[in-house]
């Protein structure tokens, strides 16, 4: 019987490869090398040999570590920029460039974006980004088109732009062509920017195009886009859209008042606004004034503006959005706070489904939100807006209010005018230096600043009276300004009640129990009282002595050599709506 067996084992050795594909691999693996060598020069944390920094605009002063003889061999533009240097600049200190007057929309830049674009420059790979810097707080968010994700193309266009890197120009803009038909009708300004700045005019066609057929206000982009763009949007409406322009009815009479009432808001002069509401029969609301003072008005003018209580803050534009939303829009809190205490709905949702919360945590990027501060550190903007929106929206299904009077250190102050204001003037310093901006938000809108603080009780005596002052006009000063501070408190406890118990937990460790200030005679309580406020003065006096010592080591430590450390989803389908030409701030 015959056997038969598989040999695994060829009868002829392998022939050896080609020279040339032994050669390739040897070079793609020593280039690979080089390039993680390369990329090693741009991260803070490693040895610091730059011999030149870029300043950004958009991070605070914060400078990027650059090595001069890798970009000037690589960049024609870097190499023209340094071949320019004085001798002195040269030979001296690290050369500082500017990234806002270096290249053509360098204030918009961040930290990410460039370094993303340096790298590339060292490695010839682009890497992709953090992903907490292109990500947005929104658990529902897909993150395909959100804010963030928008914003780092953006910024890598600009500077891929003005330094001259042709190939990731072309790549971004088609990242950026992409996003046009699919982000939301306020994300496409960014990318309109952005095209007219580095001349991209197909980019550019793209967006006047989408820009046209949204629910965009003619006002809101007037305001946010250059005049020769929105120029090319009112004429691609001309022609493209000639049945909407049929359909519209027009009133020259109401247009003039309305641009009027507009113009007063632009020069902040409510005053004029209510004369010109008194002599016409134009009223907030037919104007869209509220929505225009939330998109383009500082909080002062839509605070002032809504005192005149002839508007319906839930007022819906022909676009479908709340002035609520259009705040929301530019992150701005104190108008966002004026809004909600005026009664604004945090639950009303623009034609694409988000609501107030929805719209800011979709502009946040989760590293600016999550960012990690030192005790009397600002937060950013977007975390006041967040969790002001959180809270307000938190109300709208549970009645746990504690009252002010409940909240108090002590039942004693409730009774005692002079001894209240005292502890509420120290309440709020403190808050200044555990929350600063916070703080100053719920001042903002308590106006607490336009009252005169109270010194206290100096000498077993009460401040003296001011110059030509009475005692019932002093009398009235301290009133206006506990007025102030309680509201400021009040609005403390109710939109930052994390804050607010991190300050009742500090209030009550220092006051070491208050039963000791109730025990002797009056006069005895009195001296007590006033002792333990002037201790409680000396703290805050020495933490903003420290403060600004730390301040200024931190200066002196960033003109060193030593090395620097940096501290449902929203995709839709394009709108089919068509949007109105009106006066009207829709």
């Amino acid at each position: 019987m015959e056997s038969s067996t598989i040999s695994f084992f060829s009868s002829s050795p392998p022939s050896p490869p080609p020279p040339a594909t032994v050669q390739a691999d040897l070079d793609a693996v020593s280039l690979g090398r080089l390039s993680a060598h390369l990329d090693r020069l741009l991260d803070p944390a490693f040895l610091d040999c730059a011999d030149a920094e870029i300043v950004l605009a958009a991070g605070g002063g914060a400078t990027v570590g650059v090595h001069r003889c890798i970009l000037a061999a690589r960049s024609p533009f870097f190499l023209d920029h340094f071949s320019s240097l004085p001798a002195a600049a040269v030979a001296g200190d690290k050369p500082r460039l500017e990234l806002a007057k270096l290249v053509p929309g360098g204030r918009h830049i961040g930290r990410d974006a460039l370094v993303a674009v340096l790298g590339y420059m060292y490695t010839g790979r682009l890497k992709l980004p953090p992903r907490e810097a292109v990500v947005c707080v929104d658990d529902d968010c897909t993150h395909e088109v959100c804010r963030p994700a928008i914003d780092f193309i953006v910024e890598s266009t600009y500077a891929a732009s003005g330094f001259q890197i042709s190939e990731l120009v072309s790549l971004f803009q088609r990242r950026l062509s992409y996003f046009v038909n699919i982000v939301c009708d306020e994300d496409i300004v960014p990318i309109i920017h952005v095209a007219s700045t580095c001349q991209l005019p197909d980019l550019l066609n793209q967006c006047i195009q989408r820009a046209a057929n949204s629910t965009l206000d003619n006002r809101y982009l007037e305001k946010e886009l250059p005049a020769d763009t929105y120029g090319k949007i009112k004429e691609f409406c001309r022609y493209s859209l000639p049945d909407e322009l049929d359909n519209l009815i027009l009133d020259p009479d109401h247009e003039k008042k309305v641009n009027k009432i507009y113009k007063a808001l632009d020069s902040d002069d409510v005053e004029l606004v209510s004369l010109l509401l008194k002599e016409s029969a134009v009223t907030l609301d037919d104007a869209f004034a509220v929505h225009y003072a939330a998109a383009c008005c500082t909080p002062k003018v839509l605070a002032a503006l809504l005192k005149l209580d002839s508007a319906n803050v839930n007022l819906k534009n022909n676009g479908g959005y709340t002035p609520l939303h259009m705040a929301c829009m530019r992150l701005e809190p104190g108008i966002i706070l004026s809004l909600v205490e005026k009664g604004a709905s945090v639950l009303e949702r623009t034609p694409d489904g988000r609501d107030a919360l929805t719209i800011c945590k979709r502009l946040t990027r989760e590293k600016d939100f999550n960012r990690e501060l030192e005790k009397g550190q600002e937060r950013c903007n977007a975390y006041l807006c967040i969790d002001i929106l959180k809270q307000t929206k938190s109300t709208y299904f549970t009645s746990d209010m504690v009252s002010l009077d409940e909240a108090i250190i002590t039942p004693l102050l409730v009774d005692n005018f002079h001894m209240r204001l005292i502890y509420f003037e120290n309440r709020v310093d403190f808050a200044n230096i555990f929350f600063p901006a916070e703080a100053k938000l719920a001042m903002c809108i308590a106006d607490a600043d336009s009252t005169q603080k109270f010194t206290g009780m100096n000498s077993s005596k009460l401040e003296e009276l001011g110059p030509n002052e009475t005692p019932t006009m002093q009398n009235m000063r301290w009133r206006e300004r506990l007025d102030a501070l309680t509201k400021t408190v009040e609005l403390g406890r109710r939109y930052f009640p994390n804050c607010s118990a991190v300050l009742d937990k500090f209030l009550d460790e220092e006051s070491t129990g208050l039963a000791f200030l109730e025990s002797g005679s009056p006069e005895d309580q009195r001296v007590k009282r006033m002792r333990f406020y002037e201790l409680m003065e000396d703290v805050r006096k020495a933490f903003d002595k420290d403060k600004a010592a730390g301040a200024a080591i931190a200066s002196t430590a960033s003109s060193s050599p030593s090395p620097r450390n940096e501290g449902s989803g929203n995709k839709r389908p394009q709108s089919n709506r068509k949007r109105k030409q009106t006066p009207q701030f829709q």
